[in-house]
């Protein structure tokens, strides 16, 4: 039985360095050793471990909702380079040699324009695979919800890994796509219709976005996010020296201050902050935090826009002084940071506050 001894992590592509980084860097925190390798723009991060140490353990103890820059984690068998006249043998001997069995088989592409021509391989070879695995007993109907996915870089290139409940993205890809509503005053709107799906489970939406409740969208022009939270019924403050969308403004349900959203107070306590604003990470994260640590707002989406270098080093820094203030204050609560499928050069941060 061949025992793994790799991850293999899906990220935007361009952004490999930085995923790699911030692997290196969580997983000696944890005590492990390893080394990325990485393809520039290739949109995935080979972590391999040092020695023969399994990367199973690795594998839980990094689950993919702690990671910023992945977005799907999986537990990696070595690359294959196929024959082009039988490209299913050399994947299916190394399925049996692994000893693995799974409920569900996934073939993807990295997010490049390069892979996108792999479409119609990877469609003819869909039943012809799936037949072969259910005849050596790896597809199966009870396999504890594992999925086995097969991740196409050429046409004569794969690698094979697995993924398990609770640990992994349910999005081919890692991707979530979102249709832009024609109505919105921006495509900004997508980054928090995103961070909704990424950050608040959805039978939580009518407690936690409800109707009637009030927030504040700083840098608000012209309504991008503002849409969004209108479209929950709430009410808005929506802090911005410039223009806001006239749809938006009629619905009676924005009050827009053309005021400075990095010192602009709120008359009480409100249920959402959101922030898009463009300016330095260490700024917006400063102005973040007096909010919270004043428990101004109960929860917060707010975005970081990064530098072209050490863009993990930067969301490292930004995030370690943010919590060590809020534990100073005393102020419970929970956080997390993702690089969302509609940010760019920008991660988003969503901070709930607990009392």
């Amino acid at each position: 039985m061949t025992v793994p001894g790799e991850l293999l992590l899906y990220c935007r592509p361009g952004f490999e360095p930085d995923l790699a980084a911030e692997l290196a860097d969580k997983a000696m925190a944890l005590g492990w050793q390893g080394e990325a390798d990485i393809t520039p723009d290739a949109g995935f991060v080979r972590f391999i471990t040092a020695g023969d140490m399994p990367a199973n353990a690795l594998h839980r103890a990094l689950p993919l909702a702690s990671l910023v820059f992945a977005r799907q984690s999986l537990l990696a068998l070595p690359p294959l380079s196929l024959p082009r006249e039988d490209r299913l043998t050399p994947i299916i001997d190394q399925v049996v040699a692994s000893g693995w069995s799974f409920e569900s088989v996934w073939q993807e592409t990295p997010d490049t324009n390069e892979a996108k021509a792999l479409g119609s391989l990877i469609k003819a070879l869909k039943r012809p695979l799936e037949s072969l695995l259910k005849k050596r007993g790896a597809l199966r109907r009870k396999a504890g919800g594992r999925r086995l996915h097969l991740l196409w870089s050429d046409g004569d290139q794969v690698q094979l890994g697995m993924s398990f409940p609770g640990n992994r993205s349910e999005l081919p890809g890692g991707i979530r796509r979102l249709r832009f509503p024609h109505r919105a005053p921006s495509r900004s709107t997508l980054k928090l219709e995103e961070a909704w799906h990424e950050f608040i489970p959805r039978d939580e939406w009518d407690e936690r976005l409800g109707e009637g409740m009030q927030a504040a969208d700083l840098g608000a022009a012209p309504g991008g996010w503002t849409w969004q939270l209108v479209q929950r019924g709430m009410h808005v403050y929506a802090i911005d020296n410039g223009p806001m969308d006239k749809g938006l403004m009629a619905t009676g349900l924005v009050e827009h201050l053309r005021e400075d959203g990095f010192v602009w107070k709120p008359p009480a306590r409100l249920d959402w902050l959101v922030c898009d604003i463009v300016d330095k990470p260490s700024r917006v994260v400063a102005m973040v935090q007096r909010w919270l640590v004043n428990r101004w707002c109960r929860e917060a989406v707010f975005n970081l826009k990064l530098p072209m270098k050490r863009r993990w080093q930067e969301v490292a820094h930004c995030l370690s002084g943010l919590e060590s203030a809020l534990a100073d204050a005393g102020v419970r609560h929970t956080m997390s940071c993702r690089h969302l499928y509609h940010d760019r050069e920008e991660v988003t941060v969503h901070v709930r506050l607990l009392d």
